[in-house]
């Protein structure tokens, strides 16, 4: 499956002064499959090492010496990494801090060799206290599920993709496009972006053995909780990790958790689940000035799940996301906000790690929230997620006229209209605004 993080990977081999690349994202976001599609393609050969199947290949790092590093790969592999031919592909890194380590020594004495490190749980060997990260020695992409545009790629739909990118094509889009994209969101909703389900839908159109992939992949989530454990129990991770999906689209409180744990205890767990990376946090802004972080409250914000269908799996919303005709209606429309969430995510620079802010203002007796906000061309953009092509906006003005807003979105399933300042988009056009190259609303 075609994924947008490789041009990415391109451009990383070739780069003059490229450095060692350590790829990030949660488990099963694709992350290996990626990068061996990768070096089947881009490269003559290349040599794979996993730490976690073969814990042997640990001793080819008690040294940091890149020559001597080779060799011991030659022996223990029958492989010969090359410079400038060979892609050095070390997995489960985490499981070997001392490869993470050497990485430096690599970019510094043998810069040609093309190293990239991936890791279900390398999110925690990085903020481990005693180790010392390679600072300015490395490189990092961050990889996501799959958006809805990948989804179109993987349905064999790449023309349609192409065609959304097209602000033109927006303005006239015929109705039985617009309504075959709304059923393929709608499918997306259910689905999801993790590449094990999408394939086995792709190969089989198994709705019965998608939710099962979904199934067995929360399962392993769980099952990691033992791994990271230590700060916090694993029977409160299962809780919050539970409780989340219940609280997306709301501001997060720690006693709707269990109102018998302290404040505390959850958010140790919050924050474990937030490393491994299966919830994101939104935070609350002020939207008063860029960047939008330096307005945030740490104490205030709400939560994402790492992937709409994976929520579909724990919340247990599939014959209702099926049946109704109004998507904002689905679970109180948290299923929207989490998808609307996934896709500012996943068209983020992969360079960085991902932010997401949102605006509320609390008065007595007034209340008005904006879903998201973010930032195009220097600019705070406010982001309303609704239902359909009327409804309340009441929260959207309010920003509008308090901030000078010249531009602002409104996404629902309706059809794309241009407004001023209010632009109406439809979910499946989210891409469109958030691409580099593009022709501007």
């Amino acid at each position: 499956m075609k994924r947008d993080i490789y041009q990415s990977l391109k451009e990383w081999k070739g780069l003059n002064n490229r450095r060692p690349l350590l790829l990030r994202g949660a488990r099963q976001t694709g992350k290996t499959y990626i990068v061996q599609q990768f070096g089947k393609e881009e490269f003559e050969n290349s040599v794979y090492i996993n730490f976690e199947r073969n814990p042997e290949y640990k001793a080819i790092f008690n040294t940091f010496d890149p020559i001597e590093i080779l060799e011991k790969i030659v022996l223990f592999t029958a492989q010969k990494p090359e410079e400038g031919k060979t892609l050095l592909l070390l997995d489960e890194i985490q499981e070997c801090p001392e490869a993470i380590i050497s990485l430096r020594y690599f970019y510094e004495e043998m810069p040609d060799l093309h190293i990239i490190g991936a890791g279900s749980l390398l999110e925690f060997a990085l903020q481990s206290e005693n180790f010392k990260i390679p600072v300015g020695r490395v490189q990092y992409l961050y990889l996501h599920p799959m958006s809805f545009g990948e989804f179109l790629d993987a349905l064999g739909e790449s023309a349609l993709r192409k065609y959304l990118l097209d602000n033109s094509n927006l303005v006239k889009i015929p109705e039985e496009i617009h309504e075959k994209l709304n059923e393929t969101i709608r499918k997306y909703f259910i689905l999801g972006g993790m590449p094990a389900v999408i394939n086995e839908y792709i190969n089989n159109r198994d709705i019965i053995k998608c939710q099962r992939i979904q199934r067995s992949i929360i399962d392993t989530y769980i099952d990691d909780f033992a791994k990271y454990s230590k700060a916090s129990s694993h029977s409160l991770l299962k809780k919050v990790f539970n409780s989340a999906p219940k609280m997306i689209g709301r501001k997060f409180v720690y006693a709707h958790v269990d109102r018998g744990i302290k404040a505390e205890k959850i958010k140790e767990a919050l924050e474990l689940l937030e490393t491994a990376g299966v919830l994101t946090r939104v935070r609350q802004t002020s939207g008063s000035g860029l960047p939008l972080s330096s307005g945030a409250h740490e104490s205030v914000f709400k939560m994402l799940f790492l992937d709409t269908g994976l929520f579909h799996a724990v919340s247990g919303v599939y014959s209702q996301t099926a049946k109704e005709k109004d998507f904002n209606a689905i679970y109180k429309g948290a299923v929207t906000e989490q998808f609307v969430g996934q896709e500012l995510i996943a068209h983020q620079s992969p360079y960085t790690r991902a932010e997401l802010f949102y605006w509320d203002r609390r008065v007595k007796s007034s209340t008005a929230e904006i879903d998201y906000l973010i930032e195009e061309d220097g600019q705070i953009i406010p982001v309303e997620v609704k239902s359909g092509p009327t409804g309340r906006m009441k929260s959207l003005h309010m920003f509008i006229e308090q901030h000078q807003s010249q531009k602002a979105l409104k996404i629902s399933q309706a059809k794309y209209q241009k407004g001023n300042p209010i632009i109406s988009l439809p979910f499946y056009a989210i891409e469109n605004i958030l691409v580099a190259k593009r022709t501007r609303l």
